[in-house]
């Protein structure tokens, strides 16, 4: 009896996973509001009625999908900065990483540099990315301060969100190019820069 439950909850995780995929690839091709759920359903390759067997509408879908995406790529994030051995390092492993997942899904990289930042009445139900990407970068930064690596007149505040700006700008001009190009070789010119500016000597 518990095999065939455990059989169950596998199919139907493989099942909401497979639909969830699909509704990734629909929205980035098509955007959110022109996504229909008969889409969302042929591309998973089942009935329409079944998509409401585990999500209550378009709306819940995205939800779902943002917080299953962001979930995943949070936990490679942090554990790319804990193999860093000083700031500089998780640094670069932070945005390695962000550049790496966001190239190796390109329907969530599309999905989360256009509708997911743009659709302000669902903040609420999905998890803050952007917050989230802060608060690494903060912890990062006070470090390099601590270790005098970073320069402590620094305003943190501006120096982070200068850093995702920055990292979220090459992602869109690589959407924009198709993607066309590796994305991941441009994180270690993007911190040469932030480490040390753009002034000569």
């Amino acid at each position: 009896m518990l095999k065939l439950k455990s059989k169950q909850q596998k199919n139907r995780s493989e099942k909401y996973n497979n639909i969830l995929d699909s509704a990734g690839a629909v929205f980035a091709q098509y955007g959110f509001h022109k996504a229909t759920i008969s889409q969302i359903a042929s591309q998973a390759g089942v009935a329409d009625g079944t998509l409401y067997l585990y999500f209550k509408n378009k709306e819940d879908i995205l939800f779902q999908f943002a917080n299953f995406k962001t979930d995943q790529v949070f936990k490679k994030m942090h554990s790319a900065v804990k193999k860093g051995k000083n700031a500089e390092e998780k640094l670069r492993n932070l945005i390695r990483c962000h550049l790496s997942e966001f190239q190796n899904d390109k329907n969530m990289a599309i999905i989360f540099q256009s509708e997911v930042r743009y659709l302000r009445d669902m903040e609420s139900q999905i998890k803050d990315i952007s917050k989230m990407y802060l608060d690494l970068l903060s912890d990062i930064i006070e470090l390099g301060q601590i270790e005098g690596s970073m320069r402590k007149d620094l305003f943190v505040g501006l120096v982070k969100r200068f850093i995702l700006g920055a990292v979220e700008g090459v992602i869109n001009t690589w959407l924009s190019a198709d993607g066309r190009y590796d994305l991941v070789p441009m994180a270690d010119p993007l911190v040469e820069l932030y480490l040390t500016g753009v002034k000569g000597k």
